[in-house]
This record gives structure tokens, C-alpha cells and sequence, in this order.
């Protein structure tokens, strides 16, 4: 008998690292198991979580694992978050108006930008020379602190010359990631194209610790075996391969959670709701086909120009920090924050400490919240490019709680804090929808004697007394309450295809059941397939509010690895063809730009392009055998009779296969 073919699947959330073990001949989930997410060093919590599979699987040796395939929310997170590492950016071609059309720096204040001269048209011919030495100085001066650079320039995806050779400038001199736009996009749209680049430079250290981490675990437990991401689409790539074009993993975690709601529940019509710690993802499955965005994903307020599933995500998890608003309402996020439950559960002196605040007659809003060094970090890490003041914050935060208000003395300190959390260098810790649940009873795995004094302290503040049982109770209720209307809004918004704010939807959002002396109902068509850690503590009142199935599967809560491992490779390129009416016709997007004189020639030469670059990446991410569908755009000139006569025409082609 074939010895069994094993995949493991990971994903790496921002509270939970899970893992599951699949045997793909029989289609038969053999195990699962959760760890946390050790920020510090990543590999702690894959370890743990991958150990604690295998451990469960009767017989397992490391030779019969076939794959390992990781999803994962962090790139997701960090968008959302506005965390990432600093970034240079050099813009090539672009006027005032253009770089203000791309709101970097806006975003990103003290954010390097060297706007030079140069580009193309679209024609793919150079408009400008490049002024290379006034690059190397740039390199020497303002961008020599950042952690990777993104290069964007007009018309760069009909001709990429002078992105290269700033590329090649960088590498030389800096040996930094840098990230090309025309890389990761084919579009036109040159501000467009620098948000993203910008946004992929960002998040390049974040994807590549986290393939370090998983090789580190790979290499522990004794595995030879291919390592693959999922991207935001759903398909995978050979983790090597995608640590340069870390955006691809946007959404990353959502689609591998689609694949996996299908893969449990079987259905081919329904809408997938993903709640984690920090964030929600909502998607829609229609006959077994996820929906895609095919101008991009939109994440945190960002349009990026990488394909990805059609999905809506909001800042709303289990961890989401709890704010009361001036007019004592509840507030949830966007900020993550580490449950105070949770942090007691690991120190347990965090309960005396939070007594102390309670005997502490000042301090306000800053009670109960405390800072740590992000789980698994290592003490007394150096760290470049700090202020003084940030510095000085660092070096007090350990991993045992730090109260905040001990730190927080004046307003360059607090943002300081809030500097070094965006850096993901501390972690803050505060009271969350989590903590809520625990002192309801509606989850018990950490500290519920935490839960409650950090819910007192709450009370107290908003109230200017100290809260009883009752009002402790009334408070996390509302905190309920709150996650569960956000997230029947959410729900609504992609039922509807638009976002709804009005009177009615408020009314079921609330529980309410009628408007004045009419009944309301809004109920989606298909049912809703719930995972995700958190669900069960919501979904079941959604199901209620809404009137719909809500379904509840087997090993629900790490359906985002069971979609990692369940997926294929898929590839996409692109090539253009361009008429001018006289006879002339350009074919760009792979490579220099070539000219032909029949448009049936530059079609066939376009497709030839597109397909042989869609297999090489195909082959680069990881299937040795792809399938390639072509498809073809066109738009003809008037009185046009055949294809001398096209105005345009747009050829895609998408491989796809099996991992290797």
C-alpha cells in the first residue's frame, strides 16, 4: 500500500495560529488545533499549533506530509491597522497633481519621496531621461532609514525600463526589497499603481518573517516538502515566490476561508462571514464561484490594483479595543487590542494590578489598559529609527503588563505608544468584545475574574461610580450588542451589493422588529456559513435578527487553514495591443514593446506573450503542469471590418494546476 498523502494547513490570524492536517486522497480532515500568534517570533505559535496537530493524528511521520499551505490575515491586519515598515518611494513621471492624486503622503507623513523626470508615453516611448546620480543621492540622504522602497512611473506597464534601472540602482546600493508597480499591476492608472506598490513595500518584512517562521517550523518537524500562500484570491504560489509581492496576500485569510466554508459545508450558494480577532470578512459564493474584484480589493480605505475575491472587511473582532464614545455609547476599534482576559490567563498577576487601579482615584480612561512586548518578542531588542521619546517607551514595555498610565505622562509619550503599536513593536492591551463574553459567560477559555475588574473599571469611568454586578453586566451586554449590529450591517451591505444606511436597516440591526406600527424583516436570499473563532458567540442572534439559516460547521473556527490547503495555483498575465489607424500596431504590457504591421499578428503575438508569462509564473509559483485559458478584449474603429482595424485589444491569460 502508497503510504498516506498529507497536507497541512496554517493560518496565522492576529490572535490565533491554527493548523489542521488533511488527507487529500480520502477528502478527511484528520485533525486541528490553535496556538496563539506569537508576534515576537512567529515561528513559536506555528510550531505549537502544528505540533499539537500531528500529535493527534495516529501513525504520522514527516514523510507523509506532501504540502504545507498557509493563509494568513496579517498583510490584511496591517492594512487595516496602518501598521508597516517605513518606505522610500520614488515616483517617475508623475506632476504635483498625480503624487497628491495618490494620497501617500498624506498617509504616510515623513514618508521619503523623490519625484524624478522621466517615464514614458503610451506608446511605451521614453518621455524623459532618468537622472540617475540624483537617485544616489536621495539613497545617501533622506531615504537612508527605510526598510524597502517602491518605485512607480508613468506608462511603466506599456514599458518598464526606467523602473528596472531604479530597481537595479537600489538593490546595488541599498541590497533593500523594492517593489516595481508594474509588478503587481497592469492598469494605466499611475497613482493607482503607487498606492499599491507602496502598500506591498510596507508589508514586505511582515510576509517575510512569517515565511521564516513557518520554514523554521517545517525544518523542526523534519519536512521536504513545497510551502506555499494563499493569495487574496484564493489560488496559491510557492511561499518563495510571493514574499516579493507580499499585497498578493491581502485578503489572503478571507479567501482561503471561502474555500474552506465550501470545502465544510458543501453548499455552492451562501454568504461567507469570517469574524477573527481584529477584523470581519464577508464574501459571497454563487454557484461554487466566489465573486472576484477584478479592479482590485478594497482594504482599510485602500483600492489596491490586485486581484482578489470580492470581499468586505471591517475592523470588528473578537480583540477589537472597546472605546466609550463622550455620550457613554460603546465604540468598537478600528484598533486591535489583546484582551485582558487574555493577558491575565498568561500573567496572573495582571488581576492584582488590575485591583490596584481600582483603589486608584486618578487616571481616568487610562485605567486598565497596559502595555507588553509583543508574545515571543525578544527583551532588549534594538531597534533603528526611533525618537528619543520612542526610545524611551521601548525600553520600559517587557512582557510582564506595564500600566499604561505610567507611561502615557504627556501627549509625546502617548504617541509615542501609539508609534510603536503601529510598528507592531508593543502590544496594547485593553478590554475588547472578548472580555465582554467572559463576563456574560458566553466564553470561558481565559480569565473571567480579569474580564469582570477590567469591565468595573469601565463602569466607573463612564458612570463616576463603581459599578455593581448589574451594571457590569449591562455594559459588556452593550458591547454585545454593538458586535452583533455591526456585524448584521455588514452582512446587509453585501446582501444589498451597496452599502445601506437608513431607517430600516437599523430597525433589524437592532433586534427592534418594527418601525412605528409596521413589522420589518431583511432576510438574505441564501443562507449565511459562519466561521471563525468568535462566531458562535454572535452569529446565533444574527441568524434570529435576520430570519436566516445561519450554518455552523464541523472545525468551523480554522476553516481559513482547511481553505489553505485546499486550493490551486493560479496565474494571470496580460499583454495590449494598440492600433493608431495607420496601419501600425504596438503590442506592450510583457516586455519591450514590439510593432507589427497586420492586427490579427499583433493578436496572436499578444496572446503568445500572455501565455508563455502566465506558465513561467505559473512554473515560478509552483505547478509543473498548467492549464491556460486566453481571453480577449476588443474594441474596433469605426467602419472597422476585421482586426486591421482594431482600436485596442486586451489579452489575459490564466494558468492554472495542481501544486507540484
Amino acid at each position: 500500500m502508497s503510504s498516506p498523502s498529507y497536507i497541512i494547513g496554517i493560518d496565522t490570524g492576529g490572535t490565533y495560529t491554527d493548523a489542521v492536517v488533511i488527507d487529500s486522497a480520502k477528502h478527511l480532515i484528520l485533525a486541528s488545533a490553535k496556538a496563539l500568534t506569537t508576534k515576537g517570533d512567529l515561528s513559536v505559535g506555528v510550531i505549537e499549533a502544528m505540533a499539537a496537530a500531528m500529535a493527534q493524528v495516529a501513525g504520522f511521520s514527516a514523510a507523509m506530509v506532501k504540502m504545507v499551505s498557509v493563509s494568513t490575515t496579517l498583510a490584511t491586519n496591517a492594512v487595516v491597522e496602518g501598521h508597516g515598515g517605513a518606505v522610500g518611494l520614488v515616483l517617475v513621471g508623475f506632476d504635483a497633481r498625480m503624487e497628491e492624486r495618490s494620497g501617500l503622503a498624506k498617509a504616510f507623513p515623513g514618508m521619503p519621496i523623490l519625484r524624478m523626470a522621466g517615464g514614458h508615453d503610451h506608446t511605451g516611448a521614453q518621455v524623459a531621461k532618468l537622472d540617475l546620480d540624483a537617485l544616489r543621492a536621495w539613497l545617501a540622504g533622506p531615504a537612508q532609514e527605510v526598510s524597502a522602497f517602491a518605485v512607480a512611473a508613468s506608462f511603466a506597464v506599456r514599458n518598464p525600463a526606467h523602473e528596472l534601472a531604479i530597481a537595479e540602482v537600489i538593490t546595488q546600493t541599498t541590497d533593500k526589497p523594492v517593489t516595481m508597480s508594474h509588478d503587481l499591476a497592469s492598469a494605466l492608472d499611475a497613482p493607482r499603481r503607487a498606492q499599491t506598490a507602496v502598500l506591498n513595500a510596507r508589508l514586505v518584512s511582515r510576509i517575510t518573517d512569517l515565511v521564516s517562521a513557518v520554514e523554521k517550523a517545517m525544518q523542526e518537524h523534519g519536512f521536504s516538502c513545497p510551502l506555499m500562500l494563499v493569495k487574496g484570491d484564493g489560488s496559491l504560489a510557492l511561499a518563495e515566490a510571493i514574499a516579493k509581492r507580499p499585497i498578493e496576500t491581502v485578503l489572503s485569510g478571507p479567501a482561503a476561508s471561502l474555500i474552506g466554508a465550501q470545502w465544510l459545508s458543501g453548499r455552492d450558494d451562501f454568504i461567507m462571514s469570517d469574524m477573527g480577532g481584529t477584523t470581519t470578512d464577508v464574501g459571497l459564493l454563487i454557484d461554487g464561484a466566489p465573486l472576484v474584484a477584478e479592479q482590485g480589493s478594497e482594504v482599510g480605505g485602500w483600492r489596491t490594483m490586485v486581484k482578489a475575491i470580492d470581499v468586505k472587511t471591517i475592523a470588528l473582532g473578537g480583540d477589537s479595543e472597546v472605546k466609550l464614545e463622550p455620550d457613554g455609547a460603546i465604540g468598537l476599534g478600528p484598533e486591535r487590542a489583546v484582551p485582558i482576559s487574555l493577558l491575565a490567563a498568561r500573567v496572573p498577576a495582571l488581576v492584582e494590578m488590575l485591583e490596584a487601579d481600582l483603589s486608584e482615584n486618578t487616571g481616568g480612561s487610562m485605567l486598565g489598559k497596559f502595555l507588553v512586548l509583543p508574545f515571543g518578542a525578544e527583551l532588549g531588542r534594538e531597534v533603528t529609527s526611533l525618537t528619543e521619546v520612542e526610545r524611551s517607551v521601548f525600553k520600559q514595555v517587557t512582557h510582564h503588563p506595564l500600566p499604561y498610565r505610567k507611561v502615557a505622562m504627556g501627549s509625546a509619550a502617548m504617541r509615542a505608544v501609539s508609534s510603536l503599536r503601529r510598528r507592531g513593536l508593543i502590544q496594547y492591551c485593553s478590554f475588547t468584545p472578548s472580555d465582554a463574553a467572559h463576563v456574560l459567560n458566553l466564553q470561558d477559555n481565559w480569565s473571567r475574574d480579569a474580564a469582570v475588574l477590567a469591565a468595573r473599571l469601565l463602569v466607573r469611568f463612564r458612570d463616576m461610580k463603581l459599578g455593581d454586578d448589574a451594571l457590569i453586566a449591562a455594559l459588556s451586554r452593550a458591547v454585545w450588542e454593538k458586535a452583533v449590529d455591526k456585524s448584521i450591517r455588514v452582512v446587509l451591505d453585501l446582501a444589498f451589493g451597496l452599502p445601506q444606511h437608513n431607517a430600516l436597516v437599523d430597525v433589524v440591526a437592532r433586534g427592534a422588529g418594527k418601525l412605528g406600527h409596521v413589522n420589518v424583516s431583511l432576510t438574505p436570499k441564501v443562507p449565511v456559513v459562519a466561521v471563525g473563532g468568535p462566531v458562535k458567540i454572535y452569529y446565533p442572534e444574527l441568524g434570529k435578527r435576520l430570519g436566516c439559516e445561519v450554518i455552523f460547521t464541523p472545525h468551523c473556527d480554522v476553516a481559513n487553514a482547511i481553505g489553505a490547503a485546499a486550493g490551486l495555483v493560479a496565474c494571470h498575465a496580460v499583454a495590449q495591443v494598440e492600433g493608431d489607424g495607420s496601419g501600425v500596431f504596438r503590442v506592450t504590457g510583457q516586455g519591450p514593446v514590439i510593432t507589427l504591421a497586420s492586427g490579427a499578428a499583433a493578436l496572436a503575438k499578444a496572446s503568445e506573450l500572455a501565455e508563455a508569462a502566465a506558465l513561467a509564473l505559473a512554473k515560478a509559483q509552483g505547478t509543473a503542469k498548467a492549464r491556460v485559458k486566453l481571453s480577449v478584449k476588443k474594441h474596433y474603429m469605426p467602419e472597422a471590418r476585421d482586426d486591421d482595424g482594431l482600436l485596442t485589444a486586451h489579452v489575459t491569460a490564466e494558468a492554472r494546476g495542481l501544486p507540484a
